[in-house]
């Protein structure tokens, strides 16, 4: 059986791929003996099956064993397609925690740390032609603090907010057939206020005198078409779309705009030739969307937008951080937009690229993250930076994506209120971001001792239980103005890390909520708790009112979409199913909708 079988890579597709998901050979090297023994030749035994792209740790992988296993091998075997032949070969690896080795028929291909994003080898000069062994060796260690992890947690046993590790594969193995010249890299740059789409793209190979057609359809309709002779390997074309038109720049409802509400997307073909044939041709999309500040919000394509936002973990029962099915990520976003939300926060992951498609398909904002790492170093610094490098390179082209949060709760800087070195590491994510992507917003320490931020990004749980009034009656007014919010300290935690100061930024309430509400037989806590349906109604309905009822809150983040292993704090359960009437959920999330409007 393959798993997981849809086209991984939505921004760029080609029609020439094979899928390597399914079974593999697995085995366990708690000695750390692999290498010195030479497991990846042919003769050494695999112990186990495991079935890819599911980490060891998960039910689906088949083995679903928890414990500690810093070093894990893999292996499988493959046959390149007839109609291959004299093509480069790529192989494409969508995530591996943490570091990875590749080998094919016994030779090494590359080397990979970061468990986070995509990575690929160009493996044609390792090929036989005939039957190819693929092995892969992976190293996690389990209990260091200073790699990005998240809520992996360095402990054997998930415990309060930590959860079950991650090792190893995690998502799709797949192949691409290419020519030797083709196409290597694209992107796509809105401009809203002109009208134009810009676009990048490199050409790998002999580009010389080659030529490039571009075609861009919108809902079916060609709205723009293009060819280019190449006489360098990197390009930009910049190409109009609105033309003057009236109804297409916005100011007829959302136009041609992308938004949440009207997820408008182009489609384009990108066709590479050589005199008349054809030796590349890939499509993709992007959408119109603009993000920016202004008078202290928010602003979605220049207007005013109240960010309506669901912390989203993105872990399942049955695969942990790999969503069993491309339906279920496609599920997730359905059941927030049903509750009335407009976007997640998606917390300390980089989420599969099937994710942010679907968000994309769907209309839902993102807010993209990465894990952290929980303690720092200069090492553990530098690791953060290359991720984010990668993420963005991979994920830029997403409109469903509005903002960057490169640090969480002072997560990896626990000192940064007064060291100034882990405020500078704040500060050079901050703009390293920036340097790589002018299009998003970057929220520099989500909760509490920001630095420069381009969000005021804040966490209180302190809205109490439905019976503790002068806690609640305390959160509210905490809330309720600057002044109040900016002076609060929610966690013990000052808002800004010394010698900073709100300059401004729009002010959001980016975690909050957690009740805890037990459904058949699961066990664990949140922040409150609630015994049945009508308290948990009654009690998100109370802390949203005094979320709306702030005067200077533009947006917020509830915390959270689904429950988590030990964490029973989510609106649906882990295997989400409804806690309540979903539709009651977005009858309160929209009750003041006119008020927000009007702020």
């Amino acid at each position: 059986m393959i798993f997981r079988q849809e086209y991984p890579r939505p921004q760029l597709v080609r029609k020439d791929w094979l899928n390597l998901n399914g079974e593999w050979d697995f085995t366990f090297d708690d000695k750390n003996v692999g290498c010195k023994e030479k497991w990846y030749k042919k003769e050494h035994a695999f112990l186990n099956k495991i079935n890819v792209p599911f980490a060891y740790q998960t039910e689906l992988s088949g083995i679903n064993d928890q414990s500690f296993h810093d070093w894990v091998w893999y292996r499988r075997e493959f046959n390149i397609p007839e109609e291959w032949k004299g093509k480069k070969i790529i192989l494409n690896f969508g995530a591996v925690d943490y570091r990875s080795w590749v080998y094919v028929n016994e030779q090494l291909v590359g080397y990979h740390e970061g468990g986070n994003v995509s990575f690929n080898f160009d493996i044609t000069e390792y090929l036989n032609g005939g039957t190819e062994t693929l092995v892969v060796k992976v190293e996690d260690p389990s209990v260091d603090e200073t790699i990005p992890r998240g809520k992996q947690y360095w402990l054997e046993h998930s415990d309060s907010i930590w959860y079950t590790r991650t090792t190893g594969i995690w998502q799709t193995v797949w192949m691409e057939a290419v020519e030797t010249t083709h196409l290597s890299k694209l992107r796509f740059t809105p401009d809203v206020d002109q009208g134009n789409i810009d676009i990048e793209y490199e050409i790998a190979g002999e580009y010389l005198d080659k030529e490039i057609d571009i075609t861009i359809e919108f809902k079916g309709s060609i709205v723009a078409a293009e060819s280019t002779k190449i006489y360098e390997n990197y390009n930009k074309r910049s190409i109009n779309l609105y033309n003057y038109k009236i109804f297409r720049t916005g100011f007829h409802h959302d136009g041609w705009n992308w938004t949440p509400e009207n997820p408008n997307l182009f489609d384009v073909k990108i066709t590479l030739k050589d005199k008349v044939t054809v030796i590349d041709e890939v499509t993709s999309y992007f959408g119109m969307r603009k993000i920016h500040i202004e008078d202290g919000m928010v602003h979605l394509n220049n207007k005013p937008y109240y960010q309506k936002l669901v912390l989203d973990q993105g872990y399942w029962p049955e695969g942990l951080l790999t969503a069993p099915t491309d339906g279920d990520l496609k599920k997730d976003i359905e059941l927030a937009k049903e509750m009335g939300f407009n976007g997640c926060r998606k917390h300390q992951k980089v989420e599969d690229p099937r994710f942010l498609y679907w968000a994309d398909q769907l209309g839902f904002l993102v807010w993209g993250e990465c894990a952290a790492a929980a303690s720092y170093s200069e090492e553990a610094a530098a690791r953060l930076t290359r991720e984010w490098i990668e993420i963005i390179d991979r994920d830029y082209n997403h409109p469903s994506i509005v903002a960057w949060v490169p640090l969480n709760e002072s997560w990896g800087i626990p000192s940064i209120r007064f060291n100034k070195q882990q405020q500078h590491h704040s500060l050079a994510m901050y703009h390293l971001i920036h340097s790589l992507d002018t299009t998003r917003l970057v929220i520099s320490n989500d909760g509490w001792e920001l630095t420069k931020s381009d969000i005021c990004a804040i966490h209180n749980y302190n809205h109490g239980s439905n019976d503790e009034l002068a806690k609640y009656e305390y959160f509210k007014k905490s809330l309720s103005t600057k002044d109040d919010i900016l002076n609060s300290q929610p966690a013990k935690r000052k808002i800004y890390a010394n010698g900073f100061e709100h300059k401004g930024e729009p002010i959001l309430l980016t975690e909050f909520g957690g009740i805890g509400f037990k459904v058949g037989g699961d066990s664990g806590w949140g922040y409150t708790a609630v015994k049945n349906v009508e308290d948990f109604v009654n009690d998100y309905k109370r802390i949203m009112e005094a979320v709306y009822d702030s005067q200077i809150l533009h947006g917020y983040c509830y915390t959270q979409l689904t429950d988590v292993e030990q964490e029973i704090n989510g609106l649906l359960t882990y295997d989400r199913k409804p806690k309540c009437d979903l539709g009651t959920i977005k009858e309160i999330n929209d009750m003041w909708q006119s008020e927000i409007i009007c702020k």
